[in-house]
């Protein structure tokens, strides 16, 4: 019988256990130019017992950024800086790929630099507020993106991709989860175009298919996975029927062969269960457990065959040996909710582990 412990073949490595660190946004590259620093370099690797990091998501430009202090890919320094935090995690034996997160709409124009506005398949803002170096501001209205601007977008994810390479990952994930820009092109509350971008099933999925296309054509399928949450509420998205939406993206994206799908589950198990069958390469399930965090009793969705690894968000990011702890069934450190987002090394890289 198969076991969150037990080690899995992704993309032609070996990972020591099905256990994956999910990604979470920290906002701390306080380094110059959107830079991750030193601490987060200490941070991923006090996790490298993960059988997969995933990292918080980094804008694969400029104009993909929506929170403060998120790290970037798209300039020499970044992928220097991202050298520091590969070659850490690396020395403690660990796997990371790097996620790839264009927020779109999600943002706010004090966030990016003069004169960029947020852009989004669709002029259509989001209902409520971003925080900003500034406090909340309400989301403004995106600019609506031209042909010429989605193909230069889709170019800017492979060469992010390309630099996550130079930088030392061992792959990305791409983020077309959570309400960000490929979502949003997914989703038939804010994609309202007409055109071979929008429209019916095969117009709203031809973006998340034409950026997985040129990710895995720059570095190789075998490197590259994709995030996805239908019918996730978040950042304001409505997919009352997303079950059609998504079969159609996994058969168009088999075809592909990436290393893994990453499902960050809603309430409809049924439809896990659809998107599992559908998918036949690697999948890894960030499961329904809201409001709690995801727990031990995760483990068992590998073992029953519901995923091929189990991804953990919270419980990772306040217990940095999390699968020694799983194994032994506990103890676990309470994350502190209110050093999540921003601040220094407190609730970053404090967190003990066993024994300590």
């Amino acid at each position: 019988m198969t076991t969150a412990f037990d080690p899995i073949a992704l993309g032609g490595r070996r990972l020591a256990s099905r256990i994956a660190m999910a990604p979470m946004t920290r906002s701390r590259a306080y380094g110059p130019g959107a830079q991750p620093t030193a601490l987060t370099a200490e941070y991923y690797a006090q996790r490298a017992s993960a059988g997969l990091i995933v990292t918080e998501g980094i804008q694969p430009s400029p104009v993909g950024q929506g929170y403060p202090d998120t790290p970037g890919l798209h300039t020499t320094g970044q992928v220097t800086a991202w050298r520091n935090v590969t070659d850490a995690v690396h020395a403690q034996g660990g796997v990371i790929f790097a996620q790839l997160m264009h927020t779109g709409r999600i943002g706010h124009p004090s966030l990016l630099p003069d004169g960029m506005v947020p852009v989004a398949p669709s002029a259509v803002a989001a209902r409520g507020q971003v925080f900003t170096h500034e406090g909340p501001k309400d989301f403004v209205t995106p600019k609506e993106l031209s042909e010429t601007e989605i193909l230069q977008t889709i170019a800017d994810f492979a060469t992010a991709a390309r630099n996550a390479m130079e930088a030392g990952f061992d792959g990305v994930e791409i983020h077309g989860a959570n309400g960000y820009l490929i979502h949003q092109f997914l989703a038939p509350n804010t994609n309202l175009r007409t055109d071979s971008w929008g429209g019916g099933v095969e117009g709203r999925i031809r973006f998340a298919v034409e950026v997985t296309a040129a990710v895995t054509e720059t570095i190789g399928g075998d490197r590259v996975g994709l995030r996805i949450s239908p019918g996730n509420p978040y950042n304001d998205i409505a997919e009352p029927q997303p079950g059609e939406v998504y079969e159609a993206l996994l058969e168009r994206l088999s075809g592909l062969n990436p290393a893994y799908l990453h499902l960050m589950e809603g309430p409809d198990r049924d439809l896990t269960g659809r998107l599992r069958k559908a998918w036949p390469g690697t999948f890894i399930l960030n499961p329904f457990t809201h409001p709690q965090a995801t727990g031990p009793e995760a483990l068992k969705l590998v073992q029953d065959g519901t995923a091929d690894m189990v991804a953990y968000g919270a419980l990772f990011l306040a217990n940095p040996d999390l699968p020694a702890r799983l194994a032994a069934g506990g103890p676990f450190n309470t994350p502190d909710a209110a050093t999540f987002y921003g601040g220094d090394h407190h609730g970053y890289t404090d967190y003990p582990t066993l024994g300590t």
